[in-house]
């Protein structure tokens, strides 16, 4: 008779299941992606944890003892790029990307109050959804995203005419410009967007995103790219502002959304 005297039964019944839900928990997460300093920590998980009531008091009590770029670059930010690693892994969803946008918000709010002159932006971009498509989810997450990261949003909304991007990439010089697209029938809007502002000599990356959308298609027409979801578009757009052109993007896509 075979004896099972001194089996562990643990490694036999293992569940690797909980281990791996244990490991992609919020909590587990965030702890290797906060600030290790107390004071940007205890800011940043006001913005994770969503808590509105708690970002303005924190904020205020890191500004005695940090700078206001540092709270806001290292403390909150971080604190929106841990809801978008939660957000890209299913475990946030538009509900929590919204309420955190909001609580970084008022903590931005307060700590440009102290920079003379205000927050320099990195840049604007245009964000649009496509002409006839009334879906805009995606593009109001990566709105978020992109406004956490730094840059300017110029936010034209849903259903917009290709025509009126055209006019608002002209009027307001934009680095990039985006558009999203849930509906194969209004996808089309983009090569004819893009085609349009070659034809007036603007050469910006245009990123085409969002449900009906794959890469393929984004780099079929002249400054096309693609994103394939919204945490992609800060370091897509961060490459672009430190000089790469939309041939670029397409030959280090990888390289750059890798890990994103």
């Amino acid at each position: 008779m075979i004896s099972h005297k001194g089996v562990d039964y643990a490694k036999i019944l293992k569940r690797y299941d909980i281990d791996a839900q244990n490991e992609a928990s919020p909590e587990a997460i965030a702890a290797k992606m906060l600030p290790k300093d107390p004071v940007l920590k205890k800011v940043a998980e006001t913005v994770v944890w969503m808590k509105f009531k708690d970002v303005g008091p924190a904020t205020t009590e890191a500004l005695k003892t940090k700078k206001p770029l540092e709270i806001i670059n290292d403390g909150l930010v971080v604190g929106m790029e841990v809801v978008a690693k939660l957000y890209a892994d299913h475990i946030y969803y538009l509900p929590e990307i919204m309420m955190a946008a909001k609580t970084m918000e008022i903590g931005i709010a307060i700590a440009e109050k102290q920079i003379p002159g205000g927050r320099e932006t990195k840049g604007t971009i245009v964000m649009h959804a496509a002409e006839g498509d009334p879906h805009d989810i995606g593009k109001n997450i990566a709105a978020v995203m992109v406004r956490s990261s730094g840059y300017t949003v110029i936010d034209m909304g849903k259903d917009v005419d290709v025509d009126d991007v055209v006019a608002e990439v002209i009027k307001s010089k934009p680095m990039m410009v985006t558009g999203t697209a849930l509906m194969t029938t209004t996808m089309t809007a983009f090569p004819r967007a893009a085609e349009k502002l070659v034809a007036k000599g603007v050469n910006i990356p245009f990123m085409a995103a969002g449900g009906a959308v794959n890469r393929d298609f984004a780099e079929s027409f002249d400054l096309g790219i693609f994103s394939e979801k919204a945490p992609q578009t800060p370091p897509i757009a961060d490459k672009v502002k430190a000089g790469y052109d939309w041939r670029k993007i397409r030959a280090n896509w990888e390289d750059i959304v890798g890990g994103v």
